[in-house]
C-alpha cells in the first residue's frame, strides 16, 4: 500500500517556520544584549578604576542603548511574513 501522505498547507509552514526563526532571532538578541551588560559591568568594576558604580553605571547605559536599538524595534514586528506593512528585519 502506498503511504498516504496529509495535505500540507504550505503558508501555514512558511509562517509557522518564520514565527519559529523569529522567536529564536529573539532569544539570540536577548542572550546577546545580557553578555554586552554583563562583560562591559564587569570590566568596568575590576578591570578600571571606576569600580562598583563605574561599573553599575556602565552596565545600566549599555543596556538602555541596547533595548531601543535592538530589542525595542521587535515589538513593533509583525509574525506574519506576509502582514500588510511588515518591515524587513535586516
Amino acid at each position: 500500500m502506498a503511504a498516504i501522505e496529509p495535505e500540507l498547507d504550505k503558508e501555514a509552514i512558511l509562517v509557522a517556520h518564520e514565527k519559529t526563526y523569529h522567536a529564536f532571532a529573539v532569544l539570540l538578541r536577548w542572550a546577546m544584549l545580557h553578555l554586552a551588560v554583563v562583560i562591559s559591568g564587569l570590566t568596568v568594576w575590576f578591570a578600571t578604576p571606576g569600580g562598583f558604580w563605574g561599573g553599575l553605571v556602565t552596565a545600566i547605559v549599555v543596556f538602555v542603548a541596547g533595548y531601543y536599538g535592538m530589542v525595542r524595534r521587535e515589538e513593533q514586528q509583525s509574525l506574519d511574513p506576509w502582514a500588510p506593512g511588515r518591515k524587513s528585519v535586516l
